[in-house]
């Protein structure tokens, strides 16, 4: 009997997904655990793999957004008899349709209608996240030649449109004109979770640390030829994991009628990408080396700024990091990730003044800020914490 596929919830939260396009085609052998589509969620594009052996033998939905449960293929062995009729379609967003694969004869014809050129009345063909990327870039899809199958616009094709220069002939918006930019999904989930971090009763302490012994370390890691570099986040990321698993109190997670502690510091860091924030986790920071800190972290930010993370690697963080420094800010306060009990923004290194014994002496600063959820933090419960990191930045032998 043939295996029904079901979109599957990716991550919490996930209520459904649009699929991008499928990696094998019907009739197609197909092994379990193969790489069979890819599915566009909030955060993430990525490749999703089959719950089953043999061969597809429908595909139910084509493309589009599909709810979480919804049956989009049937896998069996070759020869098996399926139903005439496939599970309907997901619904379309309006003024948006996306092309559907329905019951056989009927719907192939709706599905082979040629794009238009601009000049005729046919329907445009492109995949989901190719008419995202248009309007969030502001492409016209009907400008472009496609170069997916049967002539689909595919995201690539938007990406180079966007990439190469305007016309030199292009007429200048008028002056003063609003530009009106549709949310992506992205940005309608970072709005939503920022509003849930609005409510919970935060607070903010801050300190400043000295870089001395910091900066020494991590240049002697760079003199070992150590690649990727380490960089000073990383090193942070190191001395903040052994001081959460001093202070577990602030390595946990509000759950309403609950703190949990957690026993691994599985540290988060922000990372600014053209879709949006994101924040991608590296596991058991306490058990890794900062060379080691270097090369997760290079990974995960190459990802996230390539669109080829998974939804594994933003889940389960413990504790956030911020850092501004690169751009010049000297300090700034992050908003909470809940449910996170804590996150840590860190500001720039400074040369600054600073009187020691009596002389005056030019020392490198850099301010953090702690933001905690005072449901699962106290304010002294937060400046232990912040003390212990300020010691293990000007003492890292004692974290390390």
């Amino acid at each position: 009997m043939a295996t029904e596929i079901k979109l599957p919830r990716l991550g919490q939260g996930m209520e459904s997904g649009t699929i991008v396009r499928w990696l094998k085609s019907e009739g197609e052998p197909v092994e379990k655990g193969e790489p069979l589509y890819e599915l566009d969620t909030d955060k993430v594009t990525q490749e999703v793999e089959a719950d089953a052996s043999g061969v597809l033998l429908r595909i139910a939905v084509e493309e589009g957004e599909v709810e979480v449960g919804r049956t989009i293929a049937l896998i069996g062995q070759e020869g098996e008899s399926v139903p005439d009729e496939a599970p309907a379609p997901a619904p379309e967003e309006p003024a948006k349709p996306e092309a559907k694969r329905a019951a056989p004869a009927a719907q192939t014809l709706q599905q082979t209608v040629a794009r238009s050129d601009g000049r005729g009345g046919g329907r445009i063909k492109a995949s989901p996240l190719a008419r995202r990327i248009a309007r969030e870039r502001g492409v016209e899809l009907s400008s472009l030649q496609g170069t997916g199958p049967e002539g689909r616009i595919v995201a690539e094709d938007v990406e180079r449109a966007a990439a190469a220069p305007a016309p030199a002939a292009a007429v200048p918006a008028p002056p003063f004109e609003a530009e009106v930019v549709p949310l992506t999904s992205l940005r309608r989930t970072v709005a939503r979770r920022m509003t849930e971090a609005w409510q919970a009763p935060a607070f903010q302490i801050s300190t400043s640390a000295d870089m001395t012994r910091a900066l020494a370390i991590r240049a002697r890691l760079v003199e070992r030829g150590d690649t990727p570099k380490p960089t000073i986040s990383d090193l942070l990321t190191k001395v903040s994991a052994a001081a959460l698993m001093r202070h577990r109190e602030v390595n946990a997670l509000y759950e309403g009628d609950a703190v949990r502690l957690l026993a691994s510091a599985d540290i988060g860091m922000a990372v600014a990408t053209e879709r949006g924030l994101l924040v991608p986790v590296i596991r058991g920071c306490e058990r890794l080396t900062i060379p080691e800190i270097a090369a997760a972290r290079a990974d995960l930010v190459e990802r996230a700024r390539s669109g080829k993370l998974q939804q594994a690697d933003l889940e389960g963080g413990s504790f956030t990091i911020s850092n501004l420094g690169m751009y010049g800010v000297e300090q700034f306060v992050a908003v909470l990730n809940p449910p996170q009990a804590a996150i840590l923004a860190v500001g720039a290194v400074q040369e600054t003044p600073v009187a020691r014994d009596g002389a005056v002496e030019i020392r490198p600063l850099m301010t953090m800020t702690l933001t905690c959820d005072h449901r699962s933090v106290d304010g002294a419960t937060a400046a232990d914490f912040l003390r212990t990191l300020k010691t293990f930045l000007e003492e890292p032998g004692l974290a390390l």
